[in-house]
């Protein structure tokens, strides 16, 4: 996922929003997670929008993306340069229209946007946990979300919402507590992950484990691997855009030159695009935390944690409606895996609404402005809302 891709200032936006945080630790008795091991608390860092009904049912759920955070809409101060990552969705007059629902994001268990993770301090020893933290899964990530929309007092989600690993925790969702969410919309998503998705997160793992200053884990006191860091943002940035995208992008133009400098300077934008976007992400994310969020997402395999290998089974313990969509361009997670998903779906008489958008932008391009997009997420949540209320 890239961050902040599109911005409007003169759009309608939330406004200013706030950083909130919520700890639990199961009544004393610690986090037990899908590996068997055991936190002994946890906090969620979550923002929120839009006001909340009075019966409470009016609540959406945004789950970000890998590298996102609960930053889903509008500023934080005054002289915020950028908006959430979500802006152009969210907010009011707005497909996720915060004039009529209220939102919540919560950056994700494992992440470093103030949520507990590798960078958290280990209660035992008084020093971050590093990789002495425990692996969590997206079934972890779920468990914990539903925690703050316990503490928020909701019963029922009237949605839940997201792109790519947020994708993956909204299918999660919908099949581990079916009785709380009416409705689930899954974008540029799969149910598992293929084995080159899986290849390419190694390639970044292993850009980041090779810097000698990750010091297997263990640098927040003598420096962060940033050179890895930004060799993995690199490698996940090529596996966002298509073909298609770089050629109208970059092409084969020179960056700053009119000819090649026979060195190993960046000759090609291309190649000073990846290098910007790596130093960048360097100052805003941990790097213990991207081995986590990506292992996380390799492990996810929603037909064997739920239907035993069979994903006809495992939505055999959905009830709600789905809206799935997938992008053209989109190779990390192609329209093949969303159809698989809608058949199954399908085979268990759910109600269920399928759309491939044409898109050059590759995978980004659920993040990126699209008429179509917008259409069918402000349609289909209007259906589901005035099935509730009755048209009122």
């Amino acid at each position: 996922m890239s961050e902040y891709i599109e911005h409007n200032p003169d759009g309608p936006s939330v406004g200013l929003v706030k950083k909130e945080t919520f700890t639990f630790d199961e009544d004393g008795a610690g986090l037990t997670l899908d590996s068997g091991r055991t936190l002994p608390s946890v906090t969620l860092a979550y923002e929120t929008c839009g006001t909340l009904n009075q019966d409470k049912s009016n609540a959406i759920l945004v789950c970000h993306a890998l590298t996102g955070d609960s930053h889903v809409a509008g500023y934080y101060n005054e002289e915020d340069p950028k908006p959430g990552w979500w802006d152009l969705m969210v907010g009011p007059g707005k497909p996720i229209d915060t004039d009529k629902y209220f939102i919540i994001c919560s950056n994700t268990i494992g992440g470093c946007m103030g949520s507990t993770g590798p960078a958290t301090l280990n209660p035992e020893t008084n020093h971050p946990y590093g990789t002495a933290f425990p692996v969590v899964t997206i079934g972890d990530m779920v468990r914990c979300q539903r925690r703050l929309i316990d503490h928020l007092g909701i019963d029922t989600l009237l949605a839940v919402a997201g792109g790519s690993v947020g994708g993956m925790q909204v299918l999660e969702w919908s099949v581990r507590y079916p009785d709380r969410v009416r409705a689930a919309l899954p974008l540029a998503t799969t149910t598992k992950h293929s084995a080159q998705a899986i290849a390419f997160n190694e390639v970044a793992r292993q850009a980041i484990m090779a810097d000698p200053t990750w010091n297997k884990g263990d640098y927040y006191k003598t420096g962060r691997p940033e050179h890895g860091l930004a060799v993995a943002r690199m490698v996940g940035h090529i596996t966002y855009l298509s073909d298609e995208s770089m050629r109208h992008k970059f092409d084969r133009r020179l960056q700053d030159r009119v000819e090649l400098s026979f060195d190993f300077e960046a000759d090609f934008q291309v190649e000073s695009y990846l290098r910007y976007q790596g130093n960048k992400f360097v100052d805003r994310f941990d790097a213990n935390s991207f081995l986590y969020l990506t292992k996380a997402a390799d492990y996810f395999n929603l037909e064997n944690q739920h239907g035993d290998g069979s994903l006809v089974s495992a939505f055999s313990r959905a009830s709600c409606r789905y809206l799935v969509v997938s992008f053209t361009s989109d190779w990390l997670y192609p329209t093949y895996q969303s159809k698989a998903m809608v058949k199954a779906m399908k085979k268990n008489g759910l109600d269920v609404s399928f759309c491939e958008i044409e898109a050059p932008w590759g995978h980004d391009a659920f993040l990126l402005p699209n008429d179509r997009l917008n259409g069918l997420l402000s349609g289909f949540l209007n259906r589901v809302s005035n099935d509730i209320t009755g048209g009122n």
